[in-house]
């Protein structure tokens, strides 16, 4: 199916199913109840899971298959995000037109790091690449404000000068969209106690994901993605045979780039702003943990990753102590404030903390990340299943 072997197919219909019906898997729990605080059913919670998902699966091509670890990918991440904002305000409030900017541009800039910092490998590549998104932050941030809008940000406003419509009515500035489509539009379906959201800025960010993460599976699978290995391998017995690596590897870091600028984009169709934090060395960093976590080299672990981060990041860290104490309640005061003491620091603003332990124990005892967990999870299912008849058996009598 479409080019693909039957486990990467049957890989791509397990995302897509997943993507579908996320309104449903991420509400478990009724509105209303104690655990609802755990949902992360609601549309911007969502598009920050895909959209970091692709980030995420274009960081992995370059990381993931070459082993170059790049300190500054958030530079293209905000380029794009500049760059999507730009068209909005100058052409049109239709988000394909920003989206296609915000690719070229990222590309363009990913072409100019990479052809400078693919000169060195190693710590040398991973300083350089962050030493230009530094610079890329200070000059979003100070230099070129009027270009970036500085600390403000870069924003939509009532008198920019839309060439092809979409202009302000009513003193409203207009929103994103998509051929009439708005990317706030949202449909709400209520069954009983739950209320599943289904909105229409998710959804396209999901489609664009989905055909994301198809694009790097054949990546992977191509003699391009072979190559990449190659060269992660052992690049320098790559040099004896008589192959230059640096053009493939400066493709890889342009695609990966072009992801950024592509994840870039959409964060600014949901929400039409760009700042220069989007390019700070913490977002960079982010990316990082998010690869790592899931599964450095495998094709849903960066999805996974992202999703797992950003859901401690916007559930874990809203829980406060008033939240914990409604769950203990049922305990006697005393052991309930001790039980309150000890949990607070691993949540709210402490959620950090509880990302740095899961880190540290999926490095320790899960260098594969959370697919190479699943994959034990699975071997041990299966050795139960296949232990089973054997233990049904019963041996004849001598």
């Amino acid at each position: 199916m479409f080019g693909l072997d039957k486990k990467d197919a049957s890989l791509l219909l397990i995302v897509a199913a997943l993507v579908a019906f996320a309104p449903f898997l991420l509400n478990p729990f009724p509105e209303g109840s104690a655990m609802a605080q755990f949902n992360a059913g609601y549309p911007d919670l969502m598009q920050r899971f895909v959209i970091f998902g692709i980030f995420a699966i274009g960081f992995n091509i370059l990381f993931g298959l070459t082993g170059y670890l790049s300190f500054g990918h958030a530079a293209f991440l905000g380029v794009g995000s500049y760059a999507a904002v730009w068209m909005f305000k100058l052409l049109s409030m239709n988000v394909i037109p920003a989206i296609g900017l915000a690719i070229v541009t990222a590309g363009v800039f990913a072409l100019i790091i990479g052809y400078v910092s693919l000169r060195r490998s190693g710590i040398y590549f991973s300083i350089l690449t962050l030493a230009f998104a530094q610079m890329s932050f200070a000059l979003a941030y100070s230099v070129l404000t009027p270009i970036t809008g500085g600390e403000t940000g870069l924003q939509l406003a009532l008198d920019d000068p839309r060439i092809l419509g979409g202009a302000a009515s009513e003193g409203n500035i207009p929103v994103p969209g998509f051929f009439g489509l708005e990317m706030r539009d949202s449909a709400e379906l209520v069954l009983g106690g739950w209320v599943f959201t289904f909105n229409v800025g998710y959804y396209f960010a999901a489609i664009i994901m989905l055909a994301s993460f198809y694009l790097s599976i054949r990546i992977f699978r191509s003699p391009f993605g072979m190559m990449l290995r190659a060269i992660k391998s052992n690049q320098q017995r790559l040099n004896y045979t008589g192959l230059n690596p640096r053009p493939y590897t400066l493709a890889a870091f342009v695609i990966s780039g072009m992801y950024a600028g592509l994840a870039g984009g959409l964060m600014a169709s949901m929400d039409p702003l760009a700042g220069a934090e989007r390019m700070f060395w913490t977002a960079s960093g982010e990316v990082v943990l998010m690869t790592i976590l899931g599964g450095v080299g495998t094709l849903i672990g960066p999805v996974l990753g992202a999703g797992m981060i950003k859901y401690m990041e916007n559930i874990i860290s809203k829980i406060n102590s008033d939240i914990l104490h409604s769950w203990f309640a049922f305990l006697p005061d005393g052991l309930e404030d001790l039980v309150v003491t000890l949990i607070y620091p691993f949540i709210g603003k402490g959620w950090h903390l509880t990302l740095g332990i899961v880190f540290m124990l999926v490095v320790i005892f899960l260098p594969g990340g959370l697919v190479e967990g699943g994959q034990k999870l699975a071997k041990l299912f299966r050795r139960k299943k296949a232990d089973e008849p054997k233990n049904a058996t019963t041996e004849p009598a001598e």
